[in-house]
């Protein structure tokens, strides 16, 4: 009921919908997957969508919120490792790069509850990691595959009388599906832990350093030529991340628990991305460069020349985040008044200080989109003039929780969360005055429901709950639109944002069945949801490569959710459906430059008319129209997941997956006028065989059928991809006619290895 430890209550007194990944879940992928494709198979209302082209960086959707490590996504979860908020401080960002697979006991999505604080507009996501009282062996897993796939995952564990000690580690390295897309990801976590009957002791440590080629979405005539092919390289990702943490818990007596956590993260992240460049040859002199009319300046002051081809830019940031924070609660469930009861009441500091930078250096298109460096580094115009900037967030949050038995059928939950965020953004450059800036957020989110017990085996359960998130600093600093960012990279000014609020309605039935020999065990559950967003933080596209953020859009997110699982001694099954109905409930106007059916004339009854009188000369205004009943981009509707695993005999296993998702409008189609990015199915199988009692051997076809399908799209501007073409033999010269881009699917993969137990 709560991130901290010591708060958990009966499943069947829970009033909202929730779904529990134990970590067989990993193990019965030997650790291959990602944790969003196990949460993918596993969890309804989850699919995945990728920003970036790489399968270790993808994002996860639930009920059409995102949980993503792409700057500039609004994050719709709060994420928790061992009660531990790991949204990164600068974009409330998640990293589950950083998290070794073979580490994670369980992860549960939870819905409906405020206590979860900032980010839980759609829920929360906890993530246990294993300890030495959970676990003891040792245990090797070696495997090898497709596209150069190398990984190797090591885990050990004991306990000795009160004390316990686990120690984790992998390293993956894969040269990707796609050109320029390998990644190298190493991981470890530990834990030291002491327990007896008054409480319990953890010191833990988890430590990443990853790369990646992130090679994002290609026009799909590019792809038609190969679906290697790539769209503007380099975009490379570096991580380092290094988080010790201490978890505590203490009985006071037989009913009251007081549990406590301490934390000190360390992330640095740095990020190239070759992009086609905004500059091009002044008009009343071709030898020098201009931009949006302005003369550009190198750092020095300097015009900068006209060099030889065609012309593109290598923006980079990075980021150094300091994070630190505290979290204390008192857990009591004593009767009251004869009445099971069960109490908690709980406060959390959080603080972040961020130093940011962004720069962006000329380059020249070579083929196939390869853009190199010319050595010089943009200083003004102001809009790519380097940025460095601080930031400070201090998120405080208190909260208090109750659920009360009215009898052995009826149970009753209120409770709500106080939230607190300030969020103080400086420049360091004392060039951006205009970035200096304090906002303050503040909200109760309130949270009421029940459950009630049909049978022993079904439980019906409803409730109403809300949630915020305040505006992160990446937002926050970029929200002029009057000075358009360079889309997750610049920041210019910092009007002020409003907070975006949510409320919930849930509705459903959750049942289980165990046979009375044990021999088997059938469990389901199937409810509705209604969420509504009041004035959420959008994007607003002012050409291919610019935009800020507004408030502006009411956002209404409703659907089913259902799922059963089945297990016997010989075989397990289980299938889950969800439908998401997204749609904007309100009209407004937005930029679409790159949108075929985006026309000049609509941007007339906006608030564009700066960016109009630009787009006027520079040709580049377009708008659509969004009215309410329209669906949000990158949602789709429906999302079908089944799988099952046979115990062919006591030593072979084999099993299967599919999924299956509908089709979703591109990024860009707010107004929903251009065909949609077409639905998918995949089938994935799988096959181990323990040689011994300690060796087992495995295999994995992921995509078995090689669909070709995509997971993102979005649109580009044809006439810059044509310069880029431009550079490039095998296409040449106005090579592009349509603008759709997406992020082809991973093909037909296959990986084979070893699990070892070394006792």
């Amino acid at each position: 009921m709560s991130p901290v430890k010591g708060s958990e209550i009966p499943a069947k007194l829970v009033p909202s919908a929730f779904s529990y990944v134990n970590g067989e879940a990993f193990g019965r992928q030997d650790y291959v997957d990602p944790p969003a494709e196990i949460l993918e198979q596993q969890v309804p209302g989850v699919v995945q969508s990728d920003l970036q082209g790489n399968e270790f960086q993808t994002n996860i959707q639930f009920r059409g919120f995102e949980s993503s490590p792409v700057q500039g996504v609004a994050q719709g979860l709060a994420v928790y490792q061992n009660g531990v908020r790991i949204n990164e401080a600068f974009g409330d960002i998640v990293n589950y790069d950083f998290l070794p697979e073979i580490a994670i006991q369980d992860m549960t999505i939870i819905t409906g509850n405020p206590i979860y604080g900032l980010n839980a507009l759609g829920g929360a996501l906890t993530i246990q990691m294993k300890d030495g009282f959970s676990y003891q062996g040792a245990e090797v897993v070696t495997l090898g595959g497709s596209f150069g796939r190398v990984q190797g995952n090591a885990q050990v564990g004991m306990q000795s009388g009160n004390w316990a000690a686990y120690f984790a580690a992998e390293r993956i390295k894969d040269q990707g599906y796609r050109d320029f897309s390998e990644s190298d990801l190493r991981r470890m976590y530990a834990d030291v832990g002491f327990r007896n009957s008054k409480g319990e002791f953890h010191v833990n440590l988890t430590a990443a350093d990853t790369s990646f080629g992130v090679t994002a979405s290609a026009p799909i005539q590019l792809l038609a030529v190969d679906r290697e092919r790539t769209f503007t390289s380099p975009q490379t990702t570096d991580n380092k991340m290094i988080m010790p943490s201490i978890n505590a818990s203490y009985n006071v007596n037989d009913n009251i628990t007081v549990s406590g956590l301490a934390y000190y993260r360390r992330f640095e992240q740095s990020h190239d991305d070759g992009n086609i460049s905004e500059a091009e040859p002044c008009d009343d002199d071709p030898g020098i460069l201009c931009m949006e009319g302005e003369e550009a300046t190198d750092i020095t002051g300097n015009l900068i020349p006209t060099p030889d081809g065609e012309l593109g830019s290598i923006d980079s940031t990075g980021q150094t985040a300091d994070s630190w924070g505290t979290a204390i609660q008192m857990a009591n469930d004593a009767d009251l008044y004869g009445h099971g009861n069960h109490f908690i009441v709980g406060a959390s500091y959080d603080h972040g200080q961020v130093t940011f930078n962004a720069q962006s250096e000329l380059a020249v298109f070579q083929p196939r989109f390869v853009v190199t460096p010319t050595g010089t580094t943009f200083g003004g115009p102001d809009e790519v003039a380097p940025k460095l900037i601080d930031t400070e967030n201090t998120y405080v949050g208190l909260y208090i929780t109750d659920t009360f038995e009215v009898n052995d059928r009826l149970a009753v939950t209120v409770g709500g969360r106080y939230n607190y965020a300030s969020i103080e953004l400086t420049d360091l450059t004392g060039e951006d005055p205009a970035l200096n800036g304090t906002n303050t957020y503040e909200r109760f989110n309130p949270a009421a429901g029940l459950t009630y017990q049909l049978t022993p085996g079904i439980t019906a359960y409803g409730g109403y709950s809300e949630a915020n998130r305040a505006p992160v600093p990446a937002e926050l600093a970029c929200s002029d639109p009057e000075r358009p960012c360079l889309i997750e990279s610049f920041l210019v000014a910092d009007p002020p944002l409003e907070q975006v609020v949510s409320n919930t309605w849930e509705l459903g039935l959750r049942g289980e069945n165990i046979a009375t020999d044990g021999s088997s065990k059938l469990t389901w559950n199937a409810g509705l949801f209604r969420t509504y967003n009041n004035d959420d933080i959008i994007t607003v596209v002012t050409n291919s490569t610019r935009g800020y953020f507004q408030n502006g859009a009411d956002i209404l997110r409703q659907g089913i959710e259902a799922g059963l699982t089945y297990q016997t001694s010989k075989w397990q099954a289980y299938a889950n459906y969800a439908y998401i109905d997204a749609t904007y409930e309100s009209d407004f106007i937005l930029n679409a430059p790159d949108n075929p059916s985006a026309r000049e004339s609509i941007c007339d009854a906006s608030d564009f008319e700066e960016e109009e009188e630009e787009g006027e000369e520079e040709g580049e205004l377009a708008c659509i129209a969004v009215r309410p009943g329209d669906k949000l981009p990158g949602i789709p509707p429906h999302r079908f997941k089944a799988g099952m695993d046979y115990w062919v005999t006591d030593k072979w296993k084999v099993g299967g997956d599919i999924i299956g998702v509908s089709s979703q409008y591109f990024f860009g189609d707010d107004a929903n006028q251009q065909p949609q990015l077409d639905g998918y199915w995949r089938v994935d199988l799988h096959t181990s065989y323990q040689i011994t009692p300690r060796i087992q051997l495995f295999a994995l076809a992921n995509n078995v059928f090689d669909k070709e399908y995509g997971v993102f799209g979005t649109f580009f501007n044809l006439a810059g991809g044509n310069e880029g073409a431009e550079a490039d033999p095998d296409l040449g010269e106005d090579f592009f006619t349509n603008p759709r881009t997406i992020t082809p699917a991973p093909p037909a993969v296959i990986y084979g290895g070893a699990k070892i137990a070394l006792w």
